[in-house]
């Protein structure tokens, strides 16, 4: 290995004793006798010093040379997997900034308000980003359901039928005296064939559609008029789907009718949403559905009926001649005690509203009869 280089600066004696000092080291080494006061030979020494340095930097730079290629071709790869992640990365953050959109959605329908991911908590400190974030995933969510709704229905109905009627068998062989309440999808036919399937009167067999869709419609107010949603009050009717019918003119916040507060293509918009609440956070999910508030809807439900609350709360009831339909799950006002649904409310609709639950109901019976169930 070459000789370490001169370090004189630090040496006893200065510069001259560095220089004898690592003269006489270098002659021991090599079995020198030269005298090392010699000026030839202290000459000779400093170049061999200087030489073997030179060699090692040579031979450092032979080697760099050799394995220039390599180093190349290594270095451009790693630029093009540093382009990539980069491009990974800034792709992964809108579909994280997308599923907080969802998260942060439901989270705050269930009036929740931990567990959030770092996406949903900016969100949530940013009303605008928040607003833009769901707008564009709506957007979204809309190109998407319009080439896959079809194929997505069919196979939600297949799969969920096998298996609500399998477990409704089941509970209703372990536990014949219970409550079943529903919140598969398609809700209202899901319904239907657990009370077909269970044997159960209509006031035992309850489907979760209308609270669930009651807080989306809450929460779309609140975010509009930028109010607490604990201050919203409303109620959603008919089926669980886009043609549910969301009760404008029964809607306040703080005892305001909303109609006061929002024009009225604002208010249509909110509607409209309301009704694609749930393919909007499919859309968002890509591959799950929203559980957040469902959650939360149907512990609603058992509460009000372990505890006996006897509280109103809009479900889905099987009518058998209220609101003119009859043999059918709908969502309407119910109260809710330890029997199950103990009085379907009946409130005053218009002409537009009566129509719109009447469009509704049918929409829930061609999928009934589609399903076999009625």
């Amino acid at each position: 290995s070459p000789p370490t280089p001169f370090r004189i600066w630090q040496a006893d004696g200065g510069v001259e004793g560095a220089v004898q000092q690592q003269v006489a080291t270098l002659r021991k080494a090599n079995g020198d006798q030269r005298d090392p006061n010699s000026t030839d030979s202290l000459y000779d020494t400093l170049m061999d010093l200087e030489m073997a340095q030179v060699e090692a930097y040579q031979t450092t730079i032979t080697a760099f040379e050799a394995n220039y290629d390599a180093l190349t071709k290594r270095a451009l790869v790693a630029s093009q997997e540093f382009s990539n992640k980069v491009r990974d990365m800034e792709t992964g953050y809108h579909e994280r900034l997308g599923l907080a959109a969802a998260e942060l959605l439901e989270m705050v329908t269930a009036n929740e308000g931990e567990g959030l991911s770092e996406e949903a908590k900016m969100m949530l400190q940013d009303k605008e980003t928040l607003q833009n974030a769901l707008n564009a995933a709506h957007d979204a969510r809309v190109a998407l359901l319009d080439q896959k709704e079809d194929q997505i229905r069919s196979n939600e109905e297949k799969t969920n039928t096998a298996i609500v009627s399998n477990v409704t068998e089941e509970v209703v062989r372990y536990s014949p005296n219970c409550i079943i309440i529903v919140i598969s999808n398609p809700l209202d036919a899901m319904a239907q064939l657990a009370l077909k399937r269970s044997g159960f009167p209509r006031e035992r067999v309850i489907g979760m559609a209308g609270i669930l869709d009651t807080a989306r419609f809450r929460t779309f107010l609140a975010l509009e008029l930028d109010v607490s949603v604990e201050d919203v009050q409303a109620y959603v009717l008919g089926g669980h789907g886009d043609t549910m019918v969301p009760l404008v003119r029964y809607t306040t916040a703080g005892g305001i009718p909303v109609s006061e507060l929002i024009a009225s293509d604002r208010l249509a918009a909110i509607v409209q949403r309301t009704r694609d609440g749930g393919a909007e956070i499919n859309g968002l999910m890509k591959t799950a559905s929203a559980y957040y508030a469902p959650s939360a809807a149907g512990a609603q439900m058992v509460e009000s009926i372990l505890l006996d609350k006897k509280r109103i709360l809009p479900c889905a009831a099987y009518l058998e001649g209220e609101y003119g339909i009859n043999g059918l799950y709908i969502g309407v006002p119910v109260k809710l005690g330890a029997n199950g649904i103990e009085k379907i409310f009946e409130v005053q609709l218009t002409t537009g509203e009566r129509a719109e639950l009447d469009r509704s109901a049918e929409a829930v019976r061609e999928l009934v009869a589609a399903m076999g169930l009625d």
